[in-house]
């Protein structure tokens, strides 16, 4: 059993990890994508990692709305309906988000890296994310 907990709390600290690897290159890839200034970046970042924890929030509620509905046997019919809102908000939720704080972002970059930032994420996903799945 104990090791069986510590296995747990190992894989935890591994995915903590490489999640935190993996935004820390993202957040280079976009630096290096739009070619920020240092002055840029750091007015940038912080607001770019405050967006991406809300979008994160967004998709874990509706992640465990839905594993609330899977794992459950006896389901009413308003957790289905909680779910299938939560699921089907995500999209208008993070867009929301994501509009909210370009307008902030639109104070630090300039017109031409806001136009970058939205390829740069778009190309970080495909490339560098789509590779890990193969």
């Amino acid at each position: 059993m104990l090791t069986a907990c510590v296995c747990n709390v190992q894989a935890q600290d591994n995915k903590r990890h490489w999640t935190k690897e993996m935004l820390d290159y993202k957040h280079e890839f976009i630096v290096k994508e739009t070619a920020m200034t240092q002055a840029q970046r750091t007015k940038f970042m912080p607001l770019y990692e405050a967006m991406e924890k809300e979008i994160f929030s967004v998709y874990r509620n509706a992640r465990d709305q839905a594993k609330k509905v899977n794992s459950n046997r006896k389901v009413s019919d308003d957790d289905y309906l909680n779910a299938a809102k939560a699921m089907s908000e995500v999209k208008y939720k993070v867009g929301e988000i994501e509009t909210r704080y370009f307008n902030q972002f639109a104070k630090i970059l300039s017109k031409k890296q806001l136009f970058i930032l939205k390829k740069a994420e778009v190309k970080f996903t495909r490339d560098v994310v789509g590779k890990k799945k193969k």
